[in-house]
């Protein structure tokens, strides 16, 4: 085996256990709040407001596992919807206030764990990891491994 095959190896493997942490961790930090919901409204969030199909597009997921999030979302006083305002036909979701309120409260508990998890990390080492997470991502959109 190559070394490139060894490392490609090891970033499977690596990166399994990091998606496994962060869905165990995302419970502990808000247990009312998934890791998949917090994605959601981080996405909400960024881009002012969407579609459910935006969405669904966004994160290569089927229209109904978007639905049921969405419509839980809904029932939480999390998201709500609106009228797009260029084709009214089309409902726009978005962040209520107490939406805004709980990602902004996960995202700085989120944060404070990455930060005590990295502290120890030279700053390079860390500016390295987060263009290296960016390159990875930007390549992979909407294609994950299964």
């Amino acid at each position: 085996m190559s070394s490139a095959e060894s490392a490609v190896e090891t970033i499977q493997r690596e990166m399994t256990v990091f998606a496994r942490r962060a869905r165990a961790s995302a419970g502990r930090i808000h247990p009312e709040l998934s890791l998949v919901s917090y994605t959601l409204l981080g996405h909400l969030e960024e881009s002012g407001g969407c579609r459910a199909t935006d969405l669904a597009a966004h994160y290569a997921l089927d229209k109904s596992t978007v639905s049921r999030q969405v419509a839980a979302l809904e029932r939480a006083g999390l998201i709500g919807r609106r009228p797009d305002p260029e084709d009214h036909r089309v409902q726009v979701l978005q962040l209520t206030e107490a939406g805004e309120e709980i990602l902004a409260r996960v995202t700085r508990r989120r944060r404070a764990a990455f930060r005590e998890r990295l502290a120890q990390w030279p700053e390079e080492d860390l500016v390295r990891f987060a263009a290296y997470l960016e390159r990875y991502n930007a390549g992979a959109a909407g294609v994950g491994p299964g």
